[in-house]
């Protein structure tokens, strides 16, 4: 003889879980007098033969046609007060889910008109909000008839709205402000993602409560990496693998420490974009090459050598004490073949 349900409630605190079937399979048997109690930062959704009768805010309600005035229409009084009849009622936390976080999986592009090769890559991260607003709605939109909605089973399809919104405010903004002031506009980014993103959250029921960017920054991507997405040409590909080979110079234990913050952690790949391809942007003199590609001397100064490969002369005396590129000293100064700056950038 199945049971009959005189009393239903959930006493959880709903942590991790928006929303709680009872029972979690099949249907309970409730009769006119049932209560259903609800706790404060919950909503309980109560359906009958798969329809949204009402939603029951906190405190203990009597299920009665007076109470529940939908079970008027599917039941009627013809089988009178005490009758028992199936339904499920679906616990719904009313509380925020806070400290969700979001990252960017891969960089975001953006325009970067002017400098290096007229676009950035993005990455960031931070944390986000939300709050159930319309618990039938979520519900019958999105949970269906599950047993138990947990925050891991829709944080992926969050991320990726936010993600869509913070990539199009991205491209907005950088049509107007350069990416090194872009970087510093984190909170108005985040008020836009808000904004943006309200519609498409209202659209299964909930709201965003807050978003926040706690670090956007350039990507520090390889020359390899960037090669491989289409966006460097063979002349700026040598010299960021010359810049990367510099930088694996410093983490080299054997020395060169030096190169770690002139281009590594100093420089970044954003800025060796910026500086490698300033000589492209500029009109060529009469007596340049056709190409732009720098001349590279038999015999060269540091100096010299720092100005072709776009760091500062300090990294190429670190190289220099460090073994990495051979040189030879005259007196007290240093000076570099063609043929040894060549090994040095093959690595």
């Amino acid at each position: 003889m199945a049971r009959i349900f005189d009393v239903v409630e959930y006493p959880s605190e709903m942590a991790d879980e928006i929303v709680h079937r009872f029972p979690e399979t099949g249907v309970a048997d409730l009769r006119f007098g049932s209560q259903v109690i609800v706790r404060e930062a919950q909503r309980a959704v109560f359906f009958r033969d798969g329809h949204a009768l009402d939603v029951l805010g906190p405190g203990r309600h009597t299920i009665s046609t007076a109470n529940v005035p939908l079970l008027t229409d599917l039941l009627g009084r013809a089988f009178g007060d005490r009758t028992p009849f199936t339904a499920e009622v679906y616990f719904v936390s009313m509380r925020e889910f806070a400290d969700r976080k979001w990252g960017t999986p891969q960089p975001i592009f953006v325009r970067n008109p002017g400098m290096g090769l007229g676009l950035a890559l993005l990455q960031g991260f931070g944390t986000y909000s939300f709050q159930v607003r319309d618990p039938q709605q979520f519900v019958t939109q999105i949970v269906g008839a599950q047993g138990m909605y947990r925050t891991a089973d829709i944080e992926n399809r969050l991320r990726t709205m936010l993600l869509s919104k913070l990539q199009d405010l991205l491209g907005e903004t950088a049509a107007k402000v350069d990416v090194t002031a872009l970087i510093g506009l984190t909170e108005e980014l985040g008020a836009g993602v808000r904004a943006k993103a309200q519609d498409d959250f209202a659209a299964i029921g909930l709201t965003l409560k807050s978003f926040y960017i706690a670090n956007l920054k350039p990507s520090e991507k390889s020359a390899e990496e960037l090669r491989a997405m289409g966006v460097l040409d063979m002349d700026t590909y040598t010299r960021l693998q010359a810049a990367d080979a510099m930088r694996d110079a410093a983490q080299n234990p054997s020395g060169g420490a030096g190169l770690t913050a002139g281009i590594g952690a100093g420089m970044g790949i954003g800025n060796v974009l910026s500086q490698s391809l300033q000589s492209q942007a500029q009109p060529q003199g009469g007596g340049g090459s056709s190409t732009g590609a720098p001349v590279i001397p038999a015999v060269m100064t540091p100096s010299e050598a720092a100005a072709i490969l776009k760091v500062s002369e300090e990294d190429v005396l670190a190289a220099i004490n460090a073994g990495d590129l051979k040189a030879r000293k005259i007196g007290s100064a240093f000076r570099i073949s063609k043929e040894a700056l060549e090994e040095f950038l093959k690595g």
